[in-house]
């Protein structure tokens, strides 16, 4: 690969678009600078998440970094050495992996991994069938607090965390904005959730989580309150760790370090397993959230 990394990005309906793009070729401080990489190519298409306006906005950012827009998926990625999925509606996520699995780029996709499970799956499968190395996450399991609790509570029995319930344009909430709060409860727990019972108010969603051997996350979804963090808890008097997202904390620098390393080592830093079981603690929750009772994960 070049010494600077090529990267071609698909969509411009999400705001991380134009934030990645920033951090690594944009007039940002020396410090929140990510060296290495230079996004070279994007391409955009009609969202409900993001209006042709809005879209029209971001293009002449990005265009001002140096970003050549071009027209097909094709055109996007000739001549990449990497391609990011940067797509607002998770349930695109799928038919534009399908694009580009195969063509020897790795591959991220930023969060949810899918809108569904099914599909989640898909993306799984076809990724294994072509050789294809990719993951997905949100950024918020890399910021620093999480991932010293992390070490500090490394077998963790009891995990509670809090995020926002953001409002889709279209599709589920709960995965679409949910997936921050579920990721942060993964990196905590890891894997071996059995089950989901959720609880639904006017304040938002409430998922407990049963891991078995009496281990057990609790998840709260809430409706307005834009905050990030919980507590780690092990077994009987072990530590217990607080966490949360520090007001100006550089959170997309963290990801976009992990996603270096990523292109330039081949290194996968969450394992797709993992991300597939974060996608079905939430297809859990949304069963849950119509038979009111605990569901079983269908992995």
């Amino acid at each position: 690969m070049a010494a600077e990394l090529k990267i071609g990005i698909i969509g411009l309906d999400t705001s991380h678009t134009v934030a990645f793009t920033k951090q690594m070729q944009g007039d940002v401080p020396a410090e929140q600078r990510i060296d290495g990489m230079r996004v070279a190519k994007a391409m955009r298409f009609p969202s409900a998440f993001q209006s042709e306006e809005g879209q029209d906005g971001r293009q002449k950012e990005m265009e001002a970094m140096g970003v050549k827009m071009a027209s097909s998926v094709a055109e996007t990625v000739d001549g990449m050495d990497a391609v990011f999925l940067e797509i607002n509606d998770p349930a695109l996520h799928l038919k534009y992996f399908e694009q580009v699995a195969g063509l020897g780029l790795p591959v991220f996709i930023d969060k949810p991994l899918a809108g569904n499970l099914a599909e989640g799956k898909k993306i799984y499968d076809l990724a294994k069938s072509k050789g294809t190395k990719v993951w997905s996450s949100s950024s918020l399991r890399f910021f620093e607090s999480i991932v010293a609790a992390c070490k500090k509570v490394p077998e963790a029995k009891f995990c509670n965390v809090y995020g926002p319930l953001g409002k889709a344009a279209v599709g589920s909430d709960l995965v679409w904005y949910g997936v921050h709060t579920f990721e942060m409860m993964a990196t905590v727990m890891g894997l071996g959730a059995k089950s989901v019972f959720v609880r639904e108010d006017d304040c938002g969603v409430v998922a407990t989580v049963h891991y078995g051997e009496g281990r057990r996350a609790v998840a709260e979804c809430i409706k307005g309150a834009w905050k990030y963090g919980g507590r780690a808890q092990g077994e009987g008097d072990s530590p217990v760790e607080n966490f949360g997202l520090v007001s100006g904390e550089i959170l997309y620098y963290y990801l976009l370090k992990e996603l270096r390393i990523f292109l330039q080592k081949g290194t996968i830093p969450v394992p797709m397993e993992t991300t597939l079981e974060i996608q079905a603690i939430m297809d859990a929750a949304e069963r849950s959230l119509v038979s009111s009772r605990e569901e079983k994960l269908a992995l």
